[in-house]
């Protein structure tokens, strides 16, 4: 399957019909149509119809499209469940996952509608619950009923359930989204960084950016259209890294080097694992080109 970059997702109001059209030219690597949160629940039933015809709808280009649902405990799980299985988006957005037995619910629900393989089920992790369980939960990717493809962070319910205050470097989160990291890795899924909440605090949205590429996250979710430019930017390689990762690939695929586990580059001693890690380097390079081309 190739690469797909994903430093990118902004959450779209499911209700706002001229925001989702919107979504379909922005630049960010994916858009979450959203039934949760940013839906009242008298907009609720409304939105579920407007975010379902226009995924059916497409038009979307390379961008991976979600559609977050309602949590489990809600009445309209059921009914967003059913409605996005049927509409077939890349991803469905489960929130409030904690247990396994959420996970492995919903992949059986999905299994009964004959839901399309190529939908995923992201897990928003969002509770010390799911944290505590994180190895567990990032585990279920192996089953492959759950289809579980990633994760994603939500840091504001994260600090309203732990009372952590959301400040500048995040320190009271640290260990958490480095747990969640460690997880989501070690099963070989994808983990996506929460959003910034202050829209005026570019160098804060930047510096936060900057924290969770340096973490190992694959990209951030997003709340205004203002933010991608700079989270696209920061989340990309550099020209500077790109040549380099090209420089190890290719040191050891010379023939005096194809045997050997080190290297030598531009007077560094380069171990053949920093080459795997080149190919990645230019994996994302060249599929966010290919991207920008299309």
């Amino acid at each position: 399957m190739p690469f797909r970059p994903r430093r990118s997702f902004l959450y779209m109001p499911g209700s706002n019909a001229r925001a989702i059209e919107k979504a379909r030219a922005l630049p960010a690597d994916g858009v979450i149509l959203d039934l949760e949160d940013a839906v009242a629940p008298e907009a609720k039933e409304q939105a579920r119809q407007q975010v379902v015809d226009a995924v059916k709808a497409g038009g979307f280009g390379g961008r991976e499209v979600f559609i977050r649902i309602n949590a489990l405990d809600t009445p309209w799980h059921a009914d967003d469940l059913s409605a996005a299985a049927h509409a077939g988006p890349d991803g469905i957005l489960v929130p409030k996952v904690g247990k396994v037995e959420t996970l492995e619910r919903v992949g059986q629900r999905l299994l009964d509608m004959k839901c399309d393989l190529r939908t995923r089920v992201w897990a928003m992790i969002e509770t010390p619950e799911a944290i505590f369980n994180i190895n567990a939960l990032a585990a279920e990717a192996h089953d492959s009923e759950t289809r579980l493809a990633g994760f994603v962070m939500g840091t504001n319910d994260l600090a309203k359930e732990t009372r952590a205050r959301l400040i500048p470097g995040r320190a009271p989160m640290l260990s958490w989204l480095a747990r969640c990291l460690l997880a989501a890795h070690a099963h070989g899924i994808d983990i996506l960084d929460g959003v910034y909440n202050d829209l005026s605090d570019a160098p804060g949205f930047e510096a936060e950016c900057a924290q969770g590429r340096d973490m190992g996250f694959d990209g951030k979710t997003l709340i205004h259209p203002n933010q991608i430019e700079p989270c696209n930017r920061i989340f990309s390689p550099s020209v500077d890294e790109v040549a380099q990762a090209r420089k190890f690939i290719a040191a050891f695929e010379l023939p005096e080097n194809r045997g050997k586990g080190v290297a030598q580059v531009d007077g560094r001693m380069v171990e053949r694992m920093h080459a795997e890690m080149a190919r990645r380097t230019v994996e994302i390079a060249d599929a966010i080109a290919a991207r920008s081309a299309g």
